[in-house]
């Protein structure tokens, strides 16, 4: 079982050098922006994103749609049938139901192809968090661990992820669903800056509320500094929703306090970004 591919979805963000070095395979999702669909392969070019979130500051409404099993399947058999079993790492089990699909995909596939298997693994996790897991069993493959040994590897590190962010405006999560109408309304109120967590259970919930994006980037590099341990891993991922500065600002004060720190600089997948709006400012990292 040690032939076999690593795959992510494309809610994940990962350094697009690193995954075209080593072949990371993206599930495609969809998303609209106003009235047009779009698909995501993943990695997607700056300049597409960019207008992906100007649009949203234009008043374009954005959505996603749902990965159901039959899609799943469709996708996975052509890695099954050039003989490669498969590492899925799948968007939060708490934000998103393509866990379960692609769990049920992978049982219904076992019967055509008893040599070769699926393994979805649950990240609990969104954006640059499901980088650092598929980073790791990049490592972990390179070093001879097979399918098996690798999905139990991730999967404890999976409770180790820390993801700490902000949102600019808390109704793009309302209309999702992520957050209540009175969460939404009371964070949007006066500049002030939500602060968010993905939980132990892969949820979203609102744990502090910052007053500007200055007070919300200090925040965060406090949150790095707090949480970070060079020991569990040395990786940090910062992703943003088209706010550059803010991004270049925190990891610069990233790099000063730790210099061996290895920072990845990533734009927000449309797929997420449906969801948390233009603005948006995360610190992701494998904690103590």
């Amino acid at each position: 079982m040690n032939d076999y591919i690593i795959c992510m979805d494309a809610s994940g963000d990962i350094i697009a050098d690193i995954a075209r070095e080593h072949n990371v395979a993206f599930v495609p999702m969809e998303y609209s922006l106003g009235d047009e669909m779009r698909t995501s392969h993943g990695c997607e070019e700056e300049e597409v994103l960019k207008k992906f979130y100007d649009g949203q500051r234009n008043g374009d409404l954005t959505k996603t749609s749902q990965i159901s099993p039959f899609m799943y399947e469709e996708y996975f058999k052509q890695y099954l049938e050039a003989g490669k079993s498969i590492l899925y790492f799948c968007l939060s089990s708490g934000l998103s139901s393509t866990f379960n699909s692609s769990k049920l995909a992978a049982e219904n596939l076992k019967e055509k192809y008893p040599e070769q298997e699926v393994l979805p693994v649950d990240t609990l996790a969104a954006t640059g968090g499901i980088g650092i897991l598929v980073e790791r069993a990049i490592e972990n493959q390179k070093n001879g661990m097979d399918i098996h040994e690798n999905y139990n590897a991730i999967t404890a590190i999976v409770p180790k992820l820390r993801h700490y962010f902000m949102v600019q405006d808390l109704m793009y999560l309302k209309r999702g669903g992520r957050v209540s109408a009175a969460t939404a309304i009371v964070g949007s109120a006066l500049n002030i800056k939500p602060m968010l967590e993905i939980d132990k259970n892969g949820k979203l919930i609102t744990v502090d509320k910052k007053r500007g994006n200055k007070a919300a980037m200090t925040s965060l590099y406090k949150f790095f500094a707090e949480n970070f341990d060079q020991e569990s891993g040395n990786t940090v991922y910062i992703c943003d929703a088209d706010t550059p500065e803010l991004a270049k600002e925190l990891e610069q004060r990233v790099r000063e306090s730790c210099p061996g720190v290895e920072v990845r600089r990533t734009m927000l997948s449309p797929i997420i970004g449906a969801h948390t709006g233009p603005g948006m400012l995360s610190m992701i990292l494998v904690g103590k």
